[in-house]
This record gives structure tokens, C-alpha cells and sequence, in this order.
């Protein structure tokens, strides 16, 4: 059976292919979204963008050594240890420091986690992240020293090998990498959510009102159920919402003691602008001190539905 929010997430976030889960130690199912190629590979652009830079910031101060008398076979090992260093410390640093991120993959939003629900460890990162010098910097340093005129099987033995080892994420369903699998992680889009503008300011913006509602209509429900109620008033339209729309307004209508009948196709306005008189009143008592919690007047959370 289909959870009707999580219809309404589909509607709102769009399909949910790449959606996995994660089970916590607790036993808790997390659902979370795959990070896709395309997001990972600009992550990784971006990462190698940095990590570019900071290489050449390092040799820019290593420069003065080749004027000091150091031969050039010494200042070229340096050169090299120097860049083996920076590109294996910038992912490690990052991803330790910033718990799964680095800045690629932060302005990508996108973040490491341990894909069998427990705490991502050193360990785990330390893994994933030593084995991209076998899947990528090594393969192609290798193949960028090969002298094809000479042995160009050897070449294309080289470039085999790394093509096949960084297409593994097109030919797994969790689009791990070889870091991925030994080191036990996944990386997972998490999508940036803005503050949506308050319902109330758009409803009292539109022109008219059609509902007055006294104080006594007013006095029966709490904040509780007012963010219920805003909850399903943003929701996309649909047969379903506007069949719980028509449900929920009968049965506020019957609980405030509102005279008359509302038309079905009035269901929507009659809420809304009900929600917009409710939140009014309510931040009205609350800067007298008066705050209603639920339409109990206590802290507890029915469902409202049921009222």
C-alpha cells in the first residue's frame, strides 16, 4: 500500500528512481537519493579544480629550490611527492573535516555516507579515498609516461584498465565506485530546502474575503492543528487532496459550529481563508501571553483528521 505522503513527496520532488534505503542500527528504514553520474562527476570537476590550484600554490612556493643549486632530478621527485601528497590529502582532509564533504560535493549537494546505516568511521573514508589513486591518478599517470611508438599494447592495456575500473559505477545499481564497495559508503544527493513563504501573507494578499469566521468559530483549534492544516493546503492539487479538502472542511464546519452549507468547490477557499483567521487570532493571544498548544489546550498531537 502506497503512503499518500509519500505520493504527495513524488509530486512535489519529482520521481523517485534513484531513492534507496538505508536501515539504521536501530532498525529504522531511512529513505535517501542516489547521487547520479552527472552529479558526481561535476563534484569531482570541481574537486580537481581545487585541487589544481592548490598544487600549483605549492609549487609556486617550491619554485626558489631550483635557484638554490638542487638538481633537477631531486626537484622533480619533490614535484611529484608533492602532488601525491595534495591530491590524496585534499579528499581525506575534507571528507574528515567536513563529515562526508568536500567542496565539490558540497556545492554539488551531495555527501558520503555508510550505505549500511551506521556512522561513517575514519576507516571507511581512509578506504574510499587511497583506492582513487588505483582507479584514476595512477592508471593515467601510467598512461600518460607510456611512449605509444615504441609499445602501444602496452598503452592500450593501460587505458583499458582505466577505463574499466572508473565505468564500475555505470554497472552497479548503486553507482559505487571501487572506494565505494571496499569502504563500505555511498554518496547521496541531499537536496537544499528553502523556507517556503508563509500561507497566511498570500492568502490575506488576495483580493476579497468570502468567509468571516467570530471569535467563537475561532477559539477551537490550536497551532497544532493550524500547521496540520497548512500542511495539506500546500499540497498540489489532485482528486485525492481535493477529496480530503471537502473531508477535513465538513468536519471543521461541524466542530466551530459554522451555520450553513459550503459548496464543494468552495472547500479550498473556505480553508484557506479559515487557516489565515485562525493564525491571526492565534499570534494575536500569543502576544498576550496566550498560547494554545491544540484545540485540548494541552501539548498533545492529534491527528486532524479525527477532529
Amino acid at each position: 500500500m502506497i503512503n499518500p505522503s509519500d505520493r504527495i513527496e513524488t509530486l512535489i520532488e519529482g520521481t523517485k528512481h534513484r531513492q534507496t534505503f538505508i536501515v539504521t542500527p536501530e532498525g529504522v528504514p531511512l529513505g535517501v537519493r542516489r547521487a547520479n553520474h552527472g552529479e558526481r562527476f561535476t563534484a569531482f570537476a570541481i574537486d580537481m579544480t581545487f585541487m589544481l590550484a592548490a598544487i600549483i600554490a605549492v609549487y609556486m612556493l617550491i619554485i626558489p629550490l631550483f635557484f638554490s643549486g638542487v638538481s633537477i632530478r631531486v626537484g622533480m621527485t619533490v614535484i611529484l611527492f608533492l602532488a601525491f601528497v595534495v591530491r590524496n590529502m585534499y579528499f581525506l582532509h575534507f571528507e574528515l573535516a567536513w563529515r562526508g564533504r568536500t567542496p565539490g560535493k558540497r556545492i554539488c549537494g551531495l555527501l558520503v555516507i555508510n550505505r549500511f546505516g551506521g556512522a561513517l568511521t575514519p576507516s571507511a573514508i581512509f578506504a574510499r579515498n587511497l583506492t582513487r589513486e588505483v582507479e584514476i591518478f595512477l592508471p593515467l599517470s601510467l598512461l600518460l609516461s607510456v611512449q605509444y611508438g615504441r609499445n602501444i599494447w602496452s598503452g592500450l592495456a593501460l587505458l583499458g584498465w582505466a577505463l574499466t575500473i572508473t565505468s564500475l559505477p555505470f554497472f552497479n545499481r548503486g553507482h559505487l565506485r571501487a572506494g565505494d564497495i571496499i569502504g563500505g559508503t555511498q554518496v547521496i544527493f541531499m537536496p537544499r530546502h528553502t523556507l517556503t513563504r508563509d500561507l497566511s501573507i498570500d492568502i490575506r494578499g488576495a483580493a476579497g474575503t468570502k468567509y468571516i469566521f467570530t471569535q467563537d468559530n475561532l477559539s477551537v483549534y490550536g497551532a497544532f492543528e493550524l500547521q496540520v492544516l497548512e500542511e495539506l493546503l500546500r499540497r498540489p492539487p489532485s482528486n485525492d487532496s481535493n477529496q480530503t479538502l471537502e473531508v477535513i472542511c465538513g468536519k471543521i464546519c461541524r466542530k466551530i459550529g459554522w451555520d450553513g452549507e459550503i459548496p464543494r468547490e468552495d472547500a479550498n477557499i473556505f480553508l484557506r481563508e479559515f487557516y489565515a483567521a485562525q493564525r491571526a487570532e492565534l499570534e494575536h493571544k500569543q502576544l498576550f501571553g496566550h498560547y494554545r498548544a491544540d484545540k485540548t489546550g494541552a501539548s498533545s498531537r492529534p491527528d486532524w483528521p479525527g477532529v
